[in-house]
């Protein structure tokens, strides 16, 4: 099942994409996409309503993020082996875990603003994965069912804030509309095998980034279960799984963006995002 948040900004209400390609309205059902709203047991009881007794929404709406907000926002870091040897790092021997803001979170179609100050904007296909029950100590092999579903994520990074001023990575990470997330959060029944995911990201109609959740170096099972080790996943928080090699800081020379560039982000049974480049006002 896609879910979806539809309607104008700070005022979405959730629905659901119907197998006509139709958008239906669920507000009448669950008040929003957001920690509990994306749990087990709520998708559980979405999944089984009749679609066709849903209100029809105009294909016109805008869609927005596909989760209103998130309690965390991780990400990790390096996990493409040839995105770790284009950047020079070596292949890390355990996930590298980092947050982002959830204020960066945005819609999938949203303009992508270049933060003031800004020398080395840069882009990020990512496999967003949902967690649907707070859990810890998960073992790898049962790790996937306390995933609620999987959607698309633009980890857009700041290349200067991130390491050219000291600290953590979440300064480059962070800047408002940094976290494009969507357009679906694809429930995790249609997504069986989240590693044989085609995944890409166009620069102004230009491929720069083609890759498969195959080359991960560590899979979203082992993310899960090594994170959980350390700390309690919650329902409604996001996991951005890493990027593929293409992105614009490993190229020679380096590729920032700047305004009016479009990027088209796109996984594999999880949509397109589009967005264009603005500037900060």
């Amino acid at each position: 099942m896609k879910l979806v948040r539809f309607g104008e900004k700070d005022s979405e209400k959730p629905g659901l994409i119907d197998p006509e390609g139709n958008i239906r309205d669920l507000s009448d059902y669950c008040a929003d996409f957001y920690h509990h709203g994306v749990s087990l047991n709520s998708l559980e009881k979405i999944i089984n309503k009749d679609y066709m007794k849903l209100p029809h929404v105009p294909r016109s709406v805008r869609l927005g993020s596909c989760l209103a907000d998130a309690p965390n926002f991780y990400c990790i870091g390096l996990n493409y082996a040839k995105h770790a040897r284009e950047t020079g790092d070596d292949a890390p021997t355990e996930p590298i875990i980092f947050s982002k803001a959830t204020s960066s979170i945005s819609g999938p179609y949203d303009k992508v603003i270049i933060p003031k100050g800004s020398e080395k904007t840069d882009w990020e296909v990512e496999l967003g994965v949902v967690i649907g029950e707070n859990c810890a100590h998960v073992p790898e092999e049962e790790a996937l069912e306390v995933v609620s579903g999987y959607c698309v994520i633009n980890d857009v990074s700041e290349r200067s804030f991130q390491f050219d001023h000291g600290g953590q990575w979440i300064k480059g990470k962070s800047a408002p509309t940094f976290g494009p997330i969507g357009p679906f959060l694809v429930t995790k029944h249609d997504i069986p095998d989240p590693q044989n995911l085609n995944l890409s990201l166009k620069l102004n109609g230009t491929t720069v980034q083609s890759s498969n959740t195959s080359d991960m170096i560590f899979t979203v099972r082992q993310i899960i279960a090594h994170m959980t080790r350390f700390l309690e996943l919650r329902v409604g928080d996001i996991i951005a799984t890493g990027t593929p090699e293409g992105v614009g800081i490993g190229m020679k020379p380096p590729v920032f963006l700047k305004v009016g560039d479009i990027m088209e982000v796109e996984i594999e049974h999880l949509g397109i995002q589009k967005q264009e480049v603005a500037a900060f006002i």
